[in-house]
Order: structure tokens, then sequence, then C-alpha cells
């Protein structure tokens, strides 16, 4: 069943529109492709920009499709965005990784922070044993990183050249949320 909340008055007034995170379906590739598409949502990410509907359609079914906890975000059942949660395994089963994105045109609107806002409840349900939840955002990244600290993420440390993502090294800021920690 899909986690929904009323978006509440902004800027650009998505007020009537009910934002809900569910399973990603084969239909969704457009909508995917709208975003995945998109050199702007993409700067960020491990991935390259998609080209294609039908490479768009191949990562809905390889990953998104088949992991446990990968949820589309959605605007009136239209898939603008995603949220996942990758819990590790044996005894590292008490962390895991959040990762999202969502289309530009919703950017500044909230709706990233209402939608993980779901995702952290709906986490937390899904994965019992889950005492730490950490995000790792480029340091460039200022808006995600206002989304995580808005929802509560204290920021760790910074991660220096810790990653080499389409050709060159990044640092990233390490976020952790405590399941014992007050929920926003």
């Amino acid at each position: 069943m899909p986690s929904s909340i009323l978006a509440e008055e902004t800027e650009n007034d998505i007020s009537s529109e009910v934002i809900t995170l569910r399973p990603y379906k084969e239909s969704d590739a457009d909508d995917f492709l709208g975003y995945a598409g998109d050199d702007q949502v993409t700067r960020f990410t491990r991935w390259n920009t998609f080209s294609c509907k039908e490479e768009a359609l191949v990562y809905i079914k390889d990953f998104c499709i088949p992991h446990p906890y990968c949820r589309s975000i959605c605007v009136n059942d239209r898939s603008i965005g995603f949220v996942f949660i990758r819990q590790e395994s044996g005894d590292d089963k008490c962390r895991a990784e959040l990762g999202y994105a969502i289309a530009a045109k919703h950017w500044g609107q909230g709706v990233t922070t209402r939608a993980l806002k779901m995702a952290i409840s709906d986490g937390l349900r899904s994965f019992p044993d889950l005492v730490r939840l950490q995000a790792r955002v480029d340091v460039e990244n200022k808006a995600s990183r206002r989304v995580l600290e808005k929802l509560g993420f204290l920021k760790e440390g910074v991660l220096r050249k810790y990653m080499y993502i389409k050709g060159k090294f990044i640092d990233l800021v390490v976020y952790s949320l405590l399941s014992t920690d007050p929920m926003p």
C-alpha cells in the first residue's frame, strides 16, 4: 500500500496534489526518463543521464522492481522521483543507506522532504533491525544537505575524495539518523 501525504501550499501551489510512495511499474518508464534523462537531476548521482526509454525500462526492471525498498515518488500517481533504502546484511543489518532524486521542476517545493519523511517512517517499519540510516551527499549538493538536516539527520563529517564519479574525485558529507532520534 502506498504511503501518502497531502502537500502543503507552496510558491508553486501543489497543495491539491497528493504525494505517494509506491513500488515501480514498467509503465513508469516515460516518467522515469523525464527526470533520469535530465543532467540537472543526475549531476549528483552515480549513474549517467539516461538517453532513451529502453534504458529507463531496463533500469526499472533490473534495479527498481526487484529492490527490497525502491519506491517511486509520485504526484497524482505520476512518477517524479525515487527513494531507496538499502539495508546491509548479516551483523551489519542494523545499518542502511538512503538515496533519492526528484525531477527538477519539483525542487524547492518541499516534495522531497515530505517524500523522505514517509520513506523513513516506512523504512523503520519495514526493517525492524534498522538502527542507523545514513546518507552520503556530494558537498556541493547544498539543497540535498538541507533536506536531510530538516529531517533531523546529523552531519557526521566529510569523506574527502571518497568517490570517483563522472571523471572526478568528490568529497561526500555523511549524515545519519538513528531509530532512537526524534522524528520531525
